[in-house]
């Protein structure tokens, strides 16, 4: 199941007991972190979530400066992140993953893959890529190993200052199910997919 809602990972999981959920999730998506997530590890079911590294913006590669392709999605369905104003205010975000990233000899990215797989063994990162050498430099945030206080200073520096833009445009959005954005939840709903009728 994709962008789902507590709620409705309840009902489907009651039918069937459901494997994985994937929903976006990342060092500055945390959406899922108000009420999948603790569903997921209630229930036994794995997250493998996408867009692990920001639709390439934590990689640090995805600059102010950045020439998107034509009819590159980020731009063609005009991501509120991907905007010149967003991309400017968020480099911060890449300077800390950069900073952490140093002392491990690790890029951005690795930080961001890194920082995923140390915050339940049920969370797996599912970066996508067309090209080798960028699948091996996902694979190698596997050996990236964050301490504890490493893992506290980047959450105290993300807490401090947050994102700017929201995730997704707002038609894709409204699209998603109830409780897989910030703001808005499942609790007391079924959900947004509609119940059987013959239940």
């Amino acid at each position: 199941m994709s962008e789902a809602g507590a709620a409705t990972i309840r009902r489907a999981h009651a039918e069937h007991p459901v494997t994985a959920i994937q929903n976006e999730y990342s060092f500055w998506t945390r959406d899922p972190e108000a009420e999948v997530l603790p569903v997921c590890e209630e229930l036994g079911i794995g997250f493998v979530h996408w867009s692990p590294l920001g639709m390439g913006y934590l990689t640090g590669k995805v600059r102010p400066s950045y020439q998107f392709a034509e009819g590159d999605i980020r731009k063609s369905l005009n991501f509120p992140r991907f905007t010149k104003e967003a991309l400017e205010k968020n480099q911060w975000v890449v300077r800390l993953l950069k900073k952490v990233g140093n002392r491990h000899e690790a890029t951005p990215g690795q930080v961001a893959l890194a920082w995923l797989l140390a915050k339940k063994p049920f969370i797996v990162p599912i970066p996508g890529t067309r090209l080798i050498p960028h699948q091996l430099e996902n694979l190698g945030a596997a050996q990236v190993k964050l301490s504890a206080s490493e893992m506290n200073e980047l959450e105290t520096e993300f807490t401090a200052i947050g994102v700017f833009g929201d995730r997704a445009p707002e038609n894709l959005k409204a699209s998603h199910d109830i409780g897989t954005s910030l703001g808005t939840s499942s609790k007391g709903t079924v959900g947004k997919t509609p119940l059987s009728k013959t239940k």
